[in-house]
């Protein structure tokens, strides 16, 4: 057992070229590294076509006579599903634990001798796996749902561009929530308690089992704008079927933003007191 040096800065200055291109290098990787699992991105699609069909069919029952139901009507929530099942492998709630997985064998000493942040790293390696389940898993979706269901199409030009903002902050503010849950192996080594807890508590408050929508207004409100939860997937998915006024949307892109912001610096500040108390198990 040893300790081990804080992780070294990073570059500045003239060096914030070759920055972005390392940033972009590393990000790469991550897409060439994911593209090298197609059965498992197919068996992935396959499944959340499944589930696809089973929760379509779910909430539009919920409509009922009327048509409508918290501000969605048939069509939207068709969109909301279909999107939602594509947009599942891009953000990546679940099932990413490779930073608690090196803190446990001590192969994080590793990470915190590179030029590169761990954060920063890490980050970019999400970004390329992100960009790979885009064109695998979630393009598809969005062509198989319209053949069964009647969709939502958006009627501003301005909703998809704005769309595929939101998506990317909703996959950083995704990463960083998952890099804290993982980071508490730092302390307590095994993080299958905070996991359990993260994987309950995200898949209802981020809105993967229904719509935020569906609980009461004065819940909603607090959950859009005191907790980073419903910017990982409820906030694109309302954007992309326009279920509020475009200046709502720009709003709400706008607390994604925020939550980046604050995500990414509480990020960088748990690594660098988990380094100044580091201990790597095995050698």
């Amino acid at each position: 057992m040893g300790s081990v040096t804080a992780t070294v800065a990073p570059p500045t200055g003239a060096h914030v070229t070759p920055w972005f291109r390392t940033f972009g290098a590393i990000a790469a990787a991550g897409f060439r590294r994911h593209a090298t699992y197609r059965q498992a991105a197919v068996a992935g699609l396959f499944t959340n076509t499944v589930f696809g069909f089973l929760r379509c069919y779910i909430f539009l029952a919920a409509t009922g006579a009327a048509g409508t139901v918290a501000g969605y009507d048939r069509a939207q929530l068709a969109t909301f599903v279909w999107a939602g099942q594509g947009l599942l492998a891009v953000i990546a709630i679940w099932g990413w634990t490779d930073l608690a997985d090196r803190i446990r064998t001590g192969e994080v000493a590793a990470d915190l001798l590179r030029p590169v942040h761990p954060v920063t790293s890490y980050l970019a390696t999400d970004l390329g796996r992100a960009g790979f389940a885009a064109l695998a898993r979630l393009v598809p979706p969005l062509v198989i749902g319209p053949f069964f269901f009647a969709v939502y199409v958006p009627r501003h030009w301005a909703t998809v561009p704005l769309f595929l903002l939101s998506v990317l902050l909703a996959v950083v503010v995704c990463f960083g929530c998952r890099y804290l849950v993982n980071a508490t192996a730092y302390w307590l080594q095994d993080v299958r308690g905070p996991m359990i807890l993260w994987t309950l508590g995200s898949g209802v408050l981020a809105g993967l089992y229904f719509p935020l929508g569906f609980l009461p207004g004065p819940l909603e409100t607090v959950l859009r704008y005191a907790t980073p939860f419903p910017s990982i997937l409820q906030v694109p998915l309302d954007v992309l079927v326009e279920r509020e006024p475009m200046s709502t949307g720009l709003a709400l892109v706008g607390v994604q933003a925020a939550w980046v912001v604050a995500l990414l610096a509480l990020c960088r500040l748990v690594q660098r007191r988990a380094e100044r108390r580091l201990v790597v198990q095995g050698g």
